[in-house]
């Protein structure tokens, strides 16, 4: 299986402008390219090779692909400029604009990480080095060290309206039990109102899934793509990193997250509702047109709204609310 992703511009297409600026900012001009798969981003994300011999991972968008990914970019930029090097974060060598009359271009170039993709379909060795990483991330990440960092209540008030808004307007084909629930489901902001919004000072990746972690020569685990941290509860990350699990290897989610001390401190009704309105964000998001350059991404979504789905109702069953 390989990693999950929309097709993406060769580094090659790039323009020509785009290309001599990152050649700049490296110090050297790229003379090789190695490109890497996955990810929902039409730019293009490769390994370069430099004629000095030094490496770096670049990655690139601009609006011509996506009106909206330079966004993430640059938010990406802020996020990294704020991590310490201790961190299992590879490290940002430089941030680089580059404009063509109204076209906005943006790239990222970090040192280049030793170490392979995550190996897909996930096995329960492989989900449970995560976990611990994640274990060991939180706690070094505590206090968040970012300041300015938007806290999870203020990034997931959107998401948070899914289950309200398809209420409202009720699709034909809500699972069954979806239909039968949506008054309980569309709670599920007040229900995390009252816990405080999954509130804490921990520093959250937001976006965990297998095109975001790279695995070391010496197993170690890295942590990549920034642009969606918030400062939340600790045992955020590893609640969403199960649902990738089991969409992309059918790992047991309530056996990985039974792993985790941090999981295990938090509330279980908290847990519940999290993976309640993960559920309810895809419905949404699933139903929608692609965005442009992101063919793939509906799918993909639907993918994880049916597991965070069937995790939902077996927790709800299990009084885990």
């Amino acid at each position: 299986m390989s990693l999950p992703g929309s097709p993406r511009l060769p580094y090659d297409r790039l323009p020509a402008g785009l290309r001599a600026a990152i050649d700049a900012v490296l110090g050297s001009p790229v003379v090789a390219v190695s490109a890497r798969t996955g990810g929902f981003s039409p730019g293009p994300a490769a390994v370069v090779t430099s004629a000095d011999g030094r490496r770096a991972f670049v990655k690139a968008v601009g609006t011509p692909l996506n009106p909206d990914t330079p966004r993430l970019l640059r938010a990406e930029a802020l996020v990294m400029a704020g991590l310490p090097a201790s961190l299992p974060v590879p490290p940002l060598r430089a941030h680089v604009e580059w404009a063509d009359g109204p076209d906005e271009w943006v790239a990222l170039a970090f040192e280049a990480f030793d170490g392979d993709s995550a190996p897909l379909p996930w096995t329960p060795q492989a989900a449970a080095a995560v976990v611990d990483g994640l274990t060991e991330l939180a706690r070094a990440a505590t206090p968040c060290p970012v300041p300015d960092l938007p806290t999870l209540g203020e990034r997931v008030d959107g998401p948070l309206s899914a289950w309200a808004e398809l209420a409202a307007e009720p699709p034909s084909d809500l699972h069954p039990w979806e239909a039968e629930s949506l008054e309980w489901l569309g709670a599920v902001p007040d229900r995390l109102a009252a816990g405080g919004w999954l509130g804490g000072d921990t520093l959250v990746h937001g976006d965990l899934r297998a095109d975001n972690l790279l695995f070391g020569a010496d197993a170690s685990v890295a942590f990549v793509d920034w642009a969606w941290a918030v400062r939340g509860a600790d045992w955020v990350d590893t609640v969403l990193f199960a649902l990738d699990a089991a969409t992309q290897g059918g790992v047991d989610p309530e056996w990985l997250v039974g792993r985790s001390p941090l999981v295990a401190a938090a509330e279980p009704r908290q847990v519940t509702d999290l993976v309640v309105a993960m559920t309810g964000m895809w419905a949404r998001s699933m139903r929608r047109p692609p965005p442009p350059g992101l063919p793939t991404l509906r799918s993909f979504q639907r993918a994880f709204h049916d597991t965070a789905l069937a995790w939902s109702m077996r927790r709800v069953a299990a009084g885990l609310v």
